[in-house]
């Protein structure tokens, strides 16, 4: 590689100490804007780097809602994570939650195993569905609830949300009796599915 080909989207100051063909500071100023007067941190990377939690060592002490066994992976206590909450959670078949939301946090589910159904709005109006493979995206204060559509299959997903810390507000809702089904639309599916 020719050092005046040489791009990236972020100061690399620090990491070529073992590469074979290093920028010289010149060519890295000379592609790249970026600032040397802010002095580095270096940091005990050993114990401060990357962080594994092994799945059998997940912490089952976190808010839940009636219906969800919830367990944080990642978080403040856990790894120091200070702007996102991970982990998992089990909805037995037929189960459902309470009318919950999660404050001011972003919310996003993935779908391991089993089918999802969605409930959302002021009554829980509103209901789609996902299954393995799928993610669902729900909005800071959204009132939802979560049910397993199986009778017969455990709902398994993991859960990130937008701050270090897990926030749970349930509600007392009374919901509709039949919810409108709506479509996931999106740029790439106009028409929706389901």
């Amino acid at each position: 590689m020719k050092a005046s080909t040489f791009r990236m989207p972020y100061c690399t100051c620090c990491l070529f100490s073992d590469a074979k063909v290093i920028p010289s500071q010149s060519d890295l100023k000379a592609t790249m804007p970026h600032d040397h007067n802010t002095p580095h941190t270096h940091t005990d990377w050993k114990h401060d780097g990357v962080r594994v939690v092994p799945g059998d060592q997940l912490d089952g002490n976190v808010p839940s809602t009636p219906g969800m066994d919830r367990k944080a992976a990642i978080n403040f206590a856990r790894v120091g994570a200070e702007k996102l909450w991970a982990g998992t959670v089990h909805i037995h078949p037929n189960a459902k939650t309470g009318a919950h939301h999660h404050g001011p946090l972003e919310s996003v589910i993935y779908v391991i195993k089993g089918r999802a159904r969605m409930r959302w709005g002021d009554a829980l109006e509103f209901t789609a569905e996902a299954g393995p493979g799928d993610f669902i995206y729900v909005p800071p204060y959204v009132p939802h609830q979560e049910i397993n559509a199986s009778a017969d299959e455990t709902l398994e997903c993991v859960l990130c949300r937008s701050d270090g810390q897990a926030v749970a507000v349930n509600l007392d809702i009374e919901p509709v009796e039949k919810p409108e089904t709506v479509l996931w639309i999106d740029p790439t599916h106009p028409q929706g599915g389901v």
